[in-house]
Protein backbone atom coordinates (compact mmCIF):
# COMPACT_ATOMS: atom_id res chain seq x y z
CA UNK A 1 0.00 0.00 0.00
CA UNK A 2 1.07 3.53 -1.16
CA UNK A 3 2.28 6.11 2.00
CA UNK A 4 1.94 8.93 -0.19
CA UNK A 5 -1.18 10.97 0.73
CA UNK A 6 -4.15 10.98 -1.81
CA UNK A 7 -4.54 13.82 -3.84
CA UNK A 8 -7.96 14.77 -1.27
CA UNK A 9 -5.86 14.81 1.80
CA UNK A 10 -2.97 16.68 0.07
CA UNK A 11 -5.23 19.47 -0.95
CA UNK A 12 -7.01 19.59 2.05
CA UNK A 13 -3.72 20.77 4.06
CA UNK A 14 -3.35 24.05 2.74
CA UNK A 15 -6.97 24.83 2.63
CA UNK A 16 -7.16 24.22 6.45
CA UNK A 17 -4.31 26.28 6.91
CA UNK A 18 -5.99 29.11 5.09
CA UNK A 19 -9.22 28.81 6.82
CA UNK A 20 -7.71 28.95 10.29
CA UNK A 21 -5.91 32.31 8.89
CA UNK A 22 -9.12 33.56 7.76
CA UNK A 23 -10.59 32.85 11.10
CA UNK A 24 -7.42 34.36 13.34
CA UNK A 25 -7.83 37.69 10.81
CA UNK A 26 -11.57 37.74 10.97
CA UNK A 27 -12.97 40.97 12.90
CA UNK A 28 -13.73 39.76 16.61
CA UNK A 29 -17.93 40.36 16.54
CA UNK A 30 -19.41 43.11 18.39
CA UNK A 31 -22.15 40.74 20.24
CA UNK A 32 -22.97 37.30 20.45
CA UNK A 33 -25.79 35.48 21.84
CA UNK A 34 -24.89 36.44 25.56
CA UNK A 35 -25.43 39.57 24.53
CA UNK A 36 -27.47 42.38 22.52
CA UNK A 37 -26.05 44.86 20.38
CA UNK A 38 -26.74 48.41 21.30
CA UNK A 39 -27.59 51.20 18.53
CA UNK A 40 -24.17 52.97 19.77
CA UNK A 41 -22.44 49.66 19.05
CA UNK A 42 -22.14 48.45 22.55
CA UNK A 43 -23.39 45.23 23.63
CA UNK A 44 -24.93 44.86 26.50
CA UNK A 45 -24.38 41.11 28.20
CA UNK A 46 -25.19 39.16 31.51
CA UNK A 47 -25.05 36.02 33.18
CA UNK A 48 -25.91 34.22 36.94
CA UNK A 49 -23.78 34.85 39.28
CA UNK A 50 -24.53 33.83 43.42
CA UNK A 51 -28.09 33.69 42.09
CA UNK A 52 -28.02 36.91 40.83
CA UNK A 53 -28.39 38.04 37.33
CA UNK A 54 -25.04 40.12 36.46
CA UNK A 55 -25.10 42.59 33.73
CA UNK A 56 -22.34 44.55 32.21
CA UNK A 57 -21.53 46.88 29.38
CA UNK A 58 -18.53 46.05 27.12
CA UNK A 59 -16.89 47.98 24.20
CA UNK A 60 -14.75 46.54 21.72
CA UNK A 61 -12.41 48.54 19.06
CA UNK A 62 -13.45 47.92 15.73
CA UNK A 63 -10.73 45.60 13.50
CA UNK A 64 -9.80 43.52 17.34
CA UNK A 65 -8.66 40.29 15.07
CA UNK A 66 -9.24 36.70 16.93
CA UNK A 67 -5.48 36.33 16.81
CA UNK A 68 -5.02 39.59 18.49
CA UNK A 69 -3.80 39.67 22.32
CA UNK A 70 -5.16 42.88 23.58
CA UNK A 71 -5.33 44.52 27.13
CA UNK A 72 -8.94 44.69 29.22
CA UNK A 73 -9.93 47.45 31.79
CA UNK A 74 -12.72 47.03 34.03
CA UNK A 75 -14.25 50.65 35.14
CA UNK A 76 -16.35 50.02 38.28
CA UNK A 77 -18.92 52.79 38.80
CA UNK A 78 -19.40 54.79 41.61
CA UNK A 79 -21.86 54.01 44.58
CA UNK A 80 -25.51 55.26 42.68
CA UNK A 81 -24.82 54.94 39.46
CA UNK A 82 -24.10 52.31 37.16
CA UNK A 83 -21.94 50.87 34.04
CA UNK A 84 -23.20 53.41 31.57
CA UNK A 85 -22.72 55.92 34.41
CA UNK A 86 -19.23 55.51 34.66
CA UNK A 87 -18.86 55.35 30.84
CA UNK A 88 -20.12 58.92 30.98
CA UNK A 89 -18.40 60.17 33.77
CA UNK A 90 -14.78 58.44 32.96
CA UNK A 91 -14.39 58.54 29.13
CA UNK A 92 -12.75 55.68 29.09
CA UNK A 93 -13.99 54.45 26.03
CA UNK A 94 -12.52 57.32 23.90
CA UNK A 95 -9.53 56.31 25.06
CA UNK A 96 -10.08 52.29 24.61
CA UNK A 97 -11.00 52.94 20.99
CA UNK A 98 -7.95 55.01 20.22
CA UNK A 99 -5.62 52.75 22.04
CA UNK A 100 -7.24 49.76 21.10
CA UNK A 101 -8.15 47.87 24.03
CA UNK A 102 -11.34 46.54 25.05
CA UNK A 103 -13.01 47.92 28.57
CA UNK A 104 -16.38 46.91 30.08
CA UNK A 105 -18.32 48.59 32.59
CA UNK A 106 -20.09 46.06 34.93
CA UNK A 107 -23.23 47.06 36.86
CA UNK A 108 -23.78 46.71 40.89
CA UNK A 109 -26.11 45.45 42.75
CA UNK A 110 -29.46 46.90 44.59
CA UNK A 111 -32.59 45.23 46.32
CA UNK A 112 -34.94 47.84 43.96
CA UNK A 113 -34.41 50.41 41.81
CA UNK A 114 -31.56 51.70 39.97
CA UNK A 115 -29.53 53.10 42.70
CA UNK A 116 -26.82 50.29 42.66
CA UNK A 117 -23.89 49.47 45.13
CA UNK A 118 -20.62 47.51 45.37
CA UNK A 119 -19.67 45.04 48.47
CA UNK A 120 -16.11 46.89 49.28
CA UNK A 121 -16.12 45.31 52.80
CA UNK A 122 -16.69 48.70 54.57
CA UNK A 123 -19.23 49.87 52.52
CA UNK A 124 -21.45 50.66 50.27
CA UNK A 125 -25.25 49.89 50.91
CA UNK A 126 -27.46 47.04 50.01
CA UNK A 127 -24.59 45.28 48.56
CA UNK A 128 -22.31 45.26 51.80
CA UNK A 129 -25.04 44.54 54.20
CA UNK A 130 -26.24 41.61 51.34
CA UNK A 131 -22.91 40.71 51.27
CA UNK A 132 -22.85 40.24 47.90
CA UNK A 133 -20.03 38.38 46.09
CA UNK A 134 -19.27 40.86 43.93
CA UNK A 135 -15.12 40.14 43.81
CA UNK A 136 -16.46 36.71 42.51
CA UNK A 137 -18.66 38.19 40.25
CA UNK A 138 -15.79 40.10 38.77
CA UNK A 139 -13.25 36.80 39.04
CA UNK A 140 -15.75 35.58 36.99
CA UNK A 141 -16.37 38.35 34.59
CA UNK A 142 -13.08 37.94 33.90
CA UNK A 143 -13.06 34.20 32.72
CA UNK A 144 -16.42 35.06 30.77
CA UNK A 145 -14.54 37.85 28.73
CA UNK A 146 -11.56 36.28 28.52
CA UNK A 147 -13.24 32.63 26.70
CA UNK A 148 -15.31 35.40 24.72
CA UNK A 149 -12.73 37.93 23.37
CA UNK A 150 -8.85 37.60 22.18
CA UNK A 151 -7.74 39.33 25.96
CA UNK A 152 -4.24 39.08 27.17
CA UNK A 153 -4.27 37.28 30.58
CA UNK A 154 -0.78 39.38 31.62
CA UNK A 155 -3.03 42.94 31.16
CA UNK A 156 -5.72 43.15 32.95
CA UNK A 157 -6.65 45.80 34.92
CA UNK A 158 -9.38 47.23 37.23
CA UNK A 159 -10.51 50.90 38.17
CA UNK A 160 -13.04 52.82 39.86
CA UNK A 161 -14.88 55.82 41.46
CA UNK A 162 -15.14 56.05 45.29
CA UNK A 163 -17.37 53.06 45.74
CA UNK A 164 -15.81 50.94 42.85
CA UNK A 165 -12.38 52.42 43.68
CA UNK A 166 -12.92 50.78 47.21
CA UNK A 167 -14.27 47.82 45.23
CA UNK A 168 -10.98 48.01 42.69
CA UNK A 169 -8.58 47.83 45.89
CA UNK A 170 -10.47 44.87 47.22
CA UNK A 171 -9.98 43.25 43.95
CA UNK A 172 -6.39 43.92 43.72
CA UNK A 173 -6.03 42.16 47.09
CA UNK A 174 -8.27 39.00 46.78
CA UNK A 175 -7.19 38.77 42.77
CA UNK A 176 -3.84 39.62 43.09
CA UNK A 177 -2.74 36.87 41.03
CA UNK A 178 -4.61 38.18 37.74
CA UNK A 179 -5.07 41.80 37.63
CA UNK A 180 -1.74 43.50 36.69
CA UNK A 181 -2.57 47.07 38.24
CA UNK A 182 -5.47 48.94 39.73
CA UNK A 183 -6.61 52.55 39.78
CA UNK A 184 -8.96 53.86 42.50
CA UNK A 185 -10.25 57.35 42.14
CA UNK A 186 -11.45 59.13 44.97
CA UNK A 187 -11.85 56.45 47.10
CA UNK A 188 -10.02 54.76 50.72
CA UNK A 189 -9.17 52.05 52.32
CA UNK A 190 -9.95 51.27 56.15
CA UNK A 191 -6.57 49.77 57.59
CA UNK A 192 -7.73 46.11 58.46
CA UNK A 193 -7.18 45.04 54.67
CA UNK A 194 -5.27 42.07 54.13
CA UNK A 195 -1.87 42.08 52.74
CA UNK A 196 -1.91 41.11 48.82
CA UNK A 197 -0.59 37.31 47.95
CA UNK A 198 1.13 38.87 45.37
CA UNK A 199 2.48 42.61 44.47
CA UNK A 200 0.16 44.72 42.73
CA UNK A 201 0.93 48.03 40.70
CA UNK A 202 -1.59 50.76 41.72
CA UNK A 203 -2.33 54.37 40.71
CA UNK A 204 -4.64 56.53 43.21
CA UNK A 205 -5.80 59.77 42.52
CA UNK A 206 -7.76 61.57 45.12
CA UNK A 207 -9.62 65.16 45.26
CA UNK A 208 -8.44 67.55 48.23
CA UNK A 209 -11.55 69.18 48.81
CA UNK A 210 -13.59 65.91 49.17
CA UNK A 211 -16.48 65.55 51.38
CA UNK A 212 -17.76 62.47 50.69
CA UNK A 213 -14.63 60.69 51.26
CA UNK A 214 -12.44 62.67 53.09
CA UNK A 215 -8.78 63.24 51.74
CA UNK A 216 -7.43 63.17 55.69
CA UNK A 217 -9.34 60.35 56.65
CA UNK A 218 -12.60 60.17 59.05
CA UNK A 219 -16.08 59.33 58.87
CA UNK A 220 -18.03 59.49 55.43
CA UNK A 221 -19.27 63.00 54.61
CA UNK A 222 -21.72 64.52 52.48
CA UNK A 223 -24.71 62.31 50.45
CA UNK A 224 -22.27 59.34 51.27
CA UNK A 225 -22.24 59.63 54.70
CA UNK A 226 -25.58 56.55 55.32
CA UNK A 227 -23.78 54.63 52.37
CA UNK A 228 -20.54 53.38 54.65
CA UNK A 229 -21.24 50.83 57.83
CA UNK A 230 -19.22 53.57 60.08
CA UNK A 231 -15.99 52.93 60.12
CA UNK A 232 -13.45 55.88 59.14
CA UNK A 233 -11.29 55.84 56.35
CA UNK A 234 -7.91 56.23 56.64
CA UNK A 235 -5.79 58.98 55.35
CA UNK A 236 -5.53 59.18 51.59
CA UNK A 237 -1.85 58.59 50.96
CA UNK A 238 -2.17 55.73 53.33
CA UNK A 239 -3.66 53.76 50.22
CA UNK A 240 -0.24 54.09 48.47
CA UNK A 241 2.05 53.11 51.25
CA UNK A 242 -0.36 50.15 51.48
CA UNK A 243 0.31 49.24 48.07
CA UNK A 244 4.16 49.77 48.25
CA UNK A 245 4.65 48.15 51.08
CA UNK A 246 3.38 45.11 49.30
CA UNK A 247 5.40 45.31 46.69
CA UNK A 248 8.47 46.14 48.71
CA UNK A 249 8.97 49.53 47.45
CA UNK A 250 11.90 52.05 48.83
CA UNK A 251 11.00 54.68 51.26
CA UNK A 252 10.70 57.40 51.39
CA UNK A 253 8.81 58.07 47.83
CA UNK A 254 9.90 61.05 45.83
CA UNK A 255 6.79 63.64 46.07
CA UNK A 256 6.52 66.94 43.36
CA UNK A 257 4.35 69.24 42.83
CA UNK A 258 2.99 71.77 39.60
CA UNK A 259 0.13 73.78 39.90
CA UNK A 260 -2.60 71.97 42.20
CA UNK A 261 -1.73 68.71 41.64
CA UNK A 262 0.73 66.55 43.76
CA UNK A 263 2.42 63.10 42.65
CA UNK A 264 3.91 60.67 44.94
CA UNK A 265 6.33 58.50 43.28
CA UNK A 266 7.53 55.13 44.84
CA UNK A 267 10.28 53.04 43.21
CA UNK A 268 9.46 49.33 43.59
CA UNK A 269 11.31 46.26 42.35
CA UNK A 270 10.23 43.75 39.62
CA UNK A 271 8.66 46.12 37.55
CA UNK A 272 5.98 47.05 40.02
CA UNK A 273 5.19 50.92 40.45
CA UNK A 274 3.30 52.68 42.95
CA UNK A 275 2.06 56.10 42.49
CA UNK A 276 -0.40 58.93 44.51
CA UNK A 277 -1.50 62.28 42.50
CA UNK A 278 -3.63 64.45 45.25
CA UNK A 279 -5.58 67.00 43.52
CA UNK A 280 -6.18 70.34 45.28
CA UNK A 281 -9.17 71.59 43.22
CA UNK A 282 -10.56 68.05 43.13
CA UNK A 283 -13.48 66.96 44.98
CA UNK A 284 -15.56 63.81 44.97
CA UNK A 285 -15.29 63.47 41.17
CA UNK A 286 -13.06 62.36 38.32
CA UNK A 287 -10.48 64.56 37.55
CA UNK A 288 -10.61 65.63 33.73
CA UNK A 289 -13.82 63.56 33.02
CA UNK A 290 -17.84 64.50 33.87
CA UNK A 291 -19.78 65.20 36.91
CA UNK A 292 -22.14 62.04 37.79
CA UNK A 293 -24.93 63.65 38.28
CA UNK A 294 -26.52 67.82 38.05
CA UNK A 295 -25.64 67.86 42.36
CA UNK A 296 -22.44 66.18 42.16
CA UNK A 297 -18.92 67.73 42.69
CA UNK A 298 -17.40 69.84 39.48
CA UNK A 299 -14.21 67.55 38.19
CA UNK A 300 -11.27 68.97 37.85
CA UNK A 301 -9.23 70.13 34.86
CA UNK A 302 -5.88 70.33 36.34
CA UNK A 303 -5.73 66.47 35.65
CA UNK A 304 -6.99 63.80 33.00
CA UNK A 305 -7.48 60.68 35.20
CA UNK A 306 -8.22 58.71 32.22
CA UNK A 307 -5.30 59.78 30.18
CA UNK A 308 -2.75 59.31 33.05
CA UNK A 309 -4.67 56.13 34.19
CA UNK A 310 -4.12 54.58 30.50
CA UNK A 311 -0.43 55.62 30.75
CA UNK A 312 0.06 53.73 33.86
CA UNK A 313 -2.05 50.90 33.05
CA UNK A 314 -0.23 50.08 29.79
CA UNK A 315 3.41 50.13 30.95
CA UNK A 316 2.66 47.78 33.13
CA UNK A 317 1.79 43.60 32.93
CA UNK A 318 1.67 40.97 35.51
CA UNK A 319 4.83 39.08 35.96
Amino acid sequence: MSHLPSVRTAAAIPWRRLLLLLLLMAPWPSSDAQGRRRRDGSTMQQFTHGGRTRSYLVRVPPGITRGARVPLVIVLHGGGGDGRNAEQMTGFTAKAMAERFIVVYPDGTSRRGPLLTWNAGHCCGPAMEDRVDDVGFIHALLDTLSARYPIDPSRLYATGMSNGAMLSHRLGIELSHRLAAIAPVVGALFGDEARPANPVSAIIINGMLDASVPFNGGPPGGRAARAWEGTPARPSLEQATFWASAAWCTVPPQRSTRGPVTRTVYTCPGGQAVEHYAVADNGHAWPGGRPGSAMGDPPSSSLDATDVIWRFFAAHRKR
